[in-house]
């Protein structure tokens, strides 16, 4: 196969050469790839697993040395930062997609599906830049790719969790409690998304879809809370002021 745009792709995004360029490949291939290659043997769900370990790690000592508080809020804290939706963006900021090696089912999938793939990608990639490189080049990706959110996460609530805040603004502004229906269920049994719609009173307040009805549930709250953000902003925010640990 060409390695050139693997190559290019660690240069111009990662910032490195990597000394074993399959492990890059490997990170970006997925499971189905390998199923519909029989040539191929090796997919990223390895290297996923150890790209979590290493995420958890320096997110956690990250918070640890920054922050002093409890452990139940940093590791909300954490969870917001580290969650699908949050990798799977840094994923599409780092432009890796079409770099990601997948089946032609996947690639006609629905969107979600990619979303998920992309985030497990980013675990992938930090594994591989953790093999090949060491732990510095993984914590530098990984600080500037998650940790510099953290600002965001922390101003707007994210690490919160979504249900319990917005039954918290929707009975504060509107003395209700929202009620969550489901819209819409489309795609084969083993791979079916959700969708929900969160109601306040008569009124849709938020949408959001999933591969089960629990996860476009939450991602139906965020789009509540920020239906309530944008229509109290002086009143909504993320509620959290961490205090600095001591140097």
């Amino acid at each position: 196969m060409d390695y050139t745009p693997y190559i290019e792709f660690a240069k111009e995004k990662l910032g490195c050469e990597f000394n074993d360029i399959q492990l890059l490949v490997t990170a970006l291939t997925h499971r189905s790839y390998v199923n519909e290659h029989k040539n191929e043997s090796e997919h990223n769900e390895r290297l996923e697993f150890l790209g979590d370990a290493v995420l958890e790690l320096v997110t956690s000592d990250f918070l640890y040395r920054t922050y002093d508080e409890p452990e139940g809020i940093m590791t909300a804290v954490r969870a917001a930062l580290v969650r699908t939706e949050s990798i799977g963006e840094a994923g599409k900021e780092l432009g890796y997609a079409p770099l990601v090696r997948m089946s032609k089912g996947e690639q006609q999938g629905l969107e979600r599906a990619h979303d998920v793939i992309l985030a497990d990608c980013f675990e992938a990639v930090v594994g591989a830049v953790y093999l090949d490189q060491g732990y510095e080049a993984a914590r530098k990706l990984i600080n500037e790719r998650i940790i510099s959110k953290v600002g965001l996460v922390i101003e707007e609530g994210l690490w919160r969790d979504p249900k319990s805040y917005l039954q918290e603004l929707s009975q504060k502004f509107d003395g209700v409690t929202p009620v969550y229906h489901t819209l819409k269920e489309e795609g084969p049994d083993h791979n079916k998304m959700f969708t929900v719609g969160v109601y306040v009173g008569e009124h849709l307040r938020g949408t959001g879809s999933g591969h089960s009805k629990q996860d476009a549930q939450t991602e139906a709250a965020r789009e509540g809370i920020k239906w309530y953000r944008k229509e109290y902003p002086e009143s909504v925010g993320g509620g959290l002021k961490l205090h600095k640990a001591e140097e």
